[in-house]
Formats: structure tokens, sequence, C-alpha cells
């Protein structure tokens, strides 16, 4: 039976991390790399059982990939602080590796809290994540923003959800589409990407109508319209800035 090692990188995450640690207890040991926290993250964190290593930041993608590197096993579950592996999502993946997997990766989907419920709606769903993967075959990739995990080989799913309490009210989801926002922009900046006036005219348009229309926001009612519209602010800041750092004089 493969034993699985749960990988967490954390920055100021003293409010998560200790509820993503006991979502876990079930995996053969909990490794946290943090990046230089002032608040009690990896106090808690040693508390809770977990072993914890501290770090400069380097950037999303290899900072995942420094924690995999110290992990004890092969199997890795990577988990974000503000995330959460519910029972029915820590059976299924005992199940799996009950025996040596039929494949090396596994896509698993995520559902956020998002204004008092559970998101099933909308682009924020279902949110399919790579996380459980054989690290023998599979290194995390990505730029500033939107890492993810490549492995060599077939990948499979599973039906259980992973949950997701990304933010705390609206005032947190808009620091948060602010500061993603930037970091894409840079990232399609360096890609030498450029916003053209239909990016401004269509993209945001184009992407609240896919997550109220085509997504289902409207069966949230005023939560999905809320992060439909949420969604496309975001696009509008993405092209914006990206138009910015290719037209505006550095002073």
């Amino acid at each position: 039976m493969p034993k699985v090692s749960v990988t967490i990188i954390t920055l100021n995450e003293a409010a998560h991390i200790g509820a993503a640690i006991d979502g876990a207890a079930w995996a053969d040991e909990v490794v946290v790399v943090d990046s230089g926290s002032s608040d009690d993250t990896v106090a808690i964190a040693r508390a809770k059982g977990a072993r914890t290593s501290e770090r400069a930041w380097t950037g999303y993608a290899d900072q995942k990939n420094h924690a995999t590197s110290l992990a004890q096993n092969d199997w890795i579950f990577s988990l974000d602080a503000d995330e959460r592996i519910p029972q029915t999502l820590a059976v299924e993946v005992q199940d799996i590796l009950a025996s040596e997997p039929p494949r090396r990766g596994y896509r698993l989907p995520r559902v956020s809290f998002h204004l008092g419920r559970w998101m099933r709606t909308t682009d924020a769903y279902p949110d399919y994540q790579l996380r459980l993967y054989d690290r023998r075959v599979g290194r995390w990739e990505g730029g500033h923003v939107h890492e993810s995990v490549r492995i060599d080989g077939r990948f499979g799913y599973l039906r259980n959800e992973l949950q997701h309490y990304s933010v705390t009210d609206l005032r947190d989801q808009a620091d948060r589409i602010n500061l993603y926002s930037s970091l894409a922009a840079r990232q399609m900046h360096e890609d030498g990407r450029r916003a053209w006036a239909l990016d401004f005219l269509l993209q945001p348009p184009a992407a609240f109508f896919r997550s109220y229309v085509l997504r289902r926001g409207f069966l949230d009612g005023v939560v999905g319209l809320t992060l439909a519209m949420m969604h496309a602010h975001g696009v509008f800041l993405k092209y914006a800035k990206l138009w910015e750092l290719r037209n505006t004089p550095r002073t």
C-alpha cells in the first residue's frame, strides 16, 4: 500500500492551517513549508504534528516543488492552507492507495464557499485540480500564477470534492482579484501578449455570460450574480493592467 504525504505551503495562515492539517490526519505525514509568517502559522502547524520548514518565497510552483522534495513518500497530496479534505474524499484517496494505483495522478473537483454557501455553479465549479500524484512522474509548473502539476502519463479523476474557503467576504475577494489580476497581467506581459480594444469590449462580457448563463450562476440568485460579475471584473483588470505594463512609461 503506497504511503502518502500531504504538503502545504503557507504565509500568515494561522486562521486556516489548523483545520487544514486536521483534515489531513489520515495521511502518513503532513509537511508545511512556510515563507516567513509573522503570525502563529508555524507554531500551530508544529502543535498539530506537521513537519515544518521555513524558506524564502520563490514563487508558487517552485515553493510547492520544494515542499514535495521534503516529503518522505512518493505519493503526494498537495493542499492549500485554505482548503479542507472532507472525510468522503479522504476515504476515496485511501481506497485508491489501498493497492498500486492504476494512474500516476488524479484530478478532483473543488467547491468554494462564497457568501455563506457552497458554489456549484459559475466558473467557480467544478474547478478540477490535480492534487494527488506520484512525484516520480509529476512536477509543479507555472509562472507567476495558475501553477499546476504536469505528470508523465495519464491521470484519473476522483468523485469527491475538495473544499475551498478561498475568501471571507467581498472585500477579501476584491483584494484577491486585484492581486491575481496583477500576477496574470505580469505573466502575459512576459509572454509577449498585448491587450487590444476588443479584449476590453469582448472578454469581460464573455466571462460574465459563461459564468452566469452557461455555468448556471443564475440558479444561485444574487450570490451567483455577484460572483459572475466579480469574475468579469477580474478579467477586465487583467487586460487593463496588461495594457498599462506595455504602454505606460515607468518613472
